[in-house]
């Protein structure tokens, strides 16, 4: 089953990370990456077809992981795209934060890439499940 990714996140080894590990553990995946939050604004504004989820770093310069959700939540097309904050921080108040803001789930990233593949795998596992209960 084919499962549409976005990535919004600022690091460049980061992105190149989540494609490799997305290649290796679901080659039937299409993974779409943003380098910035105004970039990913402005090309889900207009993308068809959307993404079936979107994993979202917090910490990026400009507009921040927040900024993106909340301008997604207003926005009526945007608002039901399920989003992941996807982040190094696992600070309490940004936890709650993202909730607050209507994020689907909050994932510390793992520091090294066989726990990375691991996360990947699960939640892929997860959204793939997700995906089959909604068609």
């Amino acid at each position: 089953m084919e499962l549409r990714v976005g990535l919004v996140d600022d690091n460049p080894m980061d992105r190149l990370l989540a494609a490799e590990a997305l290649a290796e553990v679901c080659p039937e995946c299409i993974l779409e990456t943003y380098a910035s939050g105004q970039e990913a604004l402005t090309h889900l504004r207009r993308a068809i077809p959307l993404p079936d989820v979107l994993l979202l770093d917090i910490n990026m310069p400009g507009m921040t992981g927040f900024d993106v959700l909340t301008a997604m939540k207003t926005d009526p097309r945007l608002s039901l795209i399920p989003v992941v904050m996807f982040t190094t921080s696992n600070a309490a108040a940004d936890i709650r934060q993202a909730y607050t803001l209507h994020a689907s789930s909050y994932v510390v990233k793992a520091a090294s890439f066989m726990a990375f593949l691991e996360q990947v795998e699960a939640f892929l596992g997860y959204w793939r499940l997700n995906q089959r209960a909604l068609t």
